[in-house]
């Protein structure tokens, strides 16, 4: 076990859960795991093989405590992963909500991972399906074709598959977990280049964007869900959502039926923290009445 400490710089509040949680793929995901006494596990595949973090926050700062041959690297990334490289003083809110949120989530800051494929896989389970759907798969494929995690972990954590890994998982598999063939191909092309996709993470959005998106399969919801993520884009916001613009134009304007260019325009006074905008936004909880039922779950294994 190797282990490491980390404060934020400016002294201030610090919140790890909200900090971490946006990297959590539902409430059974293999790879993230929450003590009930608040402490954080993450199971992560970086270029020198697994690793497993464990994280507590007290009096004013991180420990972490990490195991496997990627707990150098895991420790030489927390401080970007805890929000280290994150600037929550350029957020301005403009808007009564915006300053409300920002008023009771003072610890929030936004998690940097410097591991693009372990962000840009799942994003890929999620589109077009409802998240019950996409943590399912998730689930399965990292439990059925990952590996434990190292050290001490809790039982049932799983670290994802290798990029090799993830080229040859078969058909029935995908089909198994649900996961139709245009995710699956997406997915296996990703995991081919993942050499060039990885570079993504030390990039400016607009270039590491443009990386991700040469990726058939791959376009802006994807590469915005996983920049967010991966890079700690406060900018990187979600376009091409079913429910985003809705809740945006719905919070800050009453409108119930926004698109991506009016959410665009409600967001232009957040330029540069247009995503952070969305976090605080959502924590909110404020969403439009719903008029239509609830997606139904597809079971592709029975198809």
């Amino acid at each position: 076990m190797a282990t490491r400490t980390w404060a934020p710089p400016t002294g201030g509040p610090y919140d790890l859960g909200r900090t971490l949680g946006v990297l959590a793929r539902g409430p059974g995901d293999p790879a993230y795991r929450v003590d009930a006494d608040g402490a954080v596990w993450r199971a992560s595949r970086t270029p020198e093989g697994p690793g497993t973090l464990r994280l507590t926050a007290r009096a004013g700062e991180v420990r972490a405590e990490a195991w496997g041959p990627g707990a150098g690297r895991l420790l030489d990334g927390l401080p970007a992963l805890l929000g280290a490289e994150d600037d929550p003083a350029a957020f301005v809110p403009r808007h009564r909500l915006l300053h409300e949120s920002h008023r009771r989530h003072p610890g929030l800051r936004l998690a940097r991972t410097g591991l693009v494929l372990e962000s840009l896989i799942p994003s890929v389970l999620e589109q077009k399906v409802t998240s019950d759907e996409a943590y399912r798969a998730w689930r399965l494929l990292l439990t059925r074709h990952g590996e434990p995690a190292p050290g001490p972990a809790p039982a049932g954590m799983s670290v994802m598959p290798s990029p090799a890994a993830w080229a040859l998982i078969p058909s029935w598999e995908w089909h198994r977990a649900g996961v139709d063939a245009k995710r699956s191909a997406t997915i296996v092309r990703a995991a081919r280049a993942a050499a060039r996709l990885e570079e993504a993470a030390a990039m400016d959005d607009a270039r590491a964007a443009a990386r991700l998106q040469a990726v058939p399969g791959i376009g802006p919801w994807t590469a915005a869900e996983t920049l967010q993520r991966s890079n700690g884009s406060p900018d990187a916001v979600t376009t091409g959502d079913l429910h985003l613009p809705r809740i945006v134009g719905y919070a800050l304007a009453g409108s119930r039926g926004a698109d991506d260019a009016a959410m665009l325009d409600l967001l232009a006074p957040y330029a540069g923290q247009r995503h952070r905008a969305c976090r605080f936004i959502l924590l909110t909880g404020v969403t439009p009445p719903r008029r239509a039922p609830r997606f139904a779950v597809r079971d592709f294994s029975r198809m």
